[in-house]
């Protein structure tokens, strides 16, 4: 291994480890970057992952109405800033972005078909009851209105 790249994975670590140690509940995770958070839940195991989730989801679920609103604010802030910063990109640095993100999806893609037939069944069905766990949670979020409808504050 190149020292170069020794040196690039102990950055790595001591840049996750500080994350790993402070992202426990959903405010924690509102406070880290889009990035962050993305690596910090991608370094999880599949198990961890789903724990973590149905945790955050637990802790989102006990939230009043209010703190729920002003959750869904700060979320609206950071879509719209990083929306910002997209627009601010050159057509160079976008066609980098939209290369990193097509390399995550073909990892994704390479995980997978290195699944098992039994394990990729695992996997949708796991995918099938935390998709149709947060439609219901979103309905319940906005039940009563139609779509485009704002929340009131």
């Amino acid at each position: 291994m190149k020292l170069t790249t020794i040196s690039g994975l102990a950055a790595a670590v001591a840049l996750f480890l500080p994350l790993g140690a402070t992202a426990q509940s959903l405010s924690d995770l509102e406070g880290m970057s889009h990035e962050d958070r993305r690596a910090w839940f991608e370094a999880m195991s599949p198990d961890e992952r789903e724990a973590k989730r149905a945790e955050l989801m637990a802790e989102r679920d006990a939230m009043s109405d209010e703190d729920r609103q002003a959750m869904r604010d700060r979320r609206r802030a950071s879509h719209d800033q990083r929306r910002a910063e997209w627009d601010s990109l050159s057509d160079e640095e976008r066609d980098a972005k939209r290369e990193q993100r097509r390399g995550r999806h073909e990892e994704m893609r390479q995980r997978f078909e290195s699944m098992s037939p039994e394990e990729r069944e695992a996997f949708k069905q796991q995918r099938r009851e935390r998709d149709h766990g947060n439609r219901g949670r979103h309905r319940d979020d906005h039940a009563g209105k139609s779509r485009g409808e704002k929340d009131s504050v």
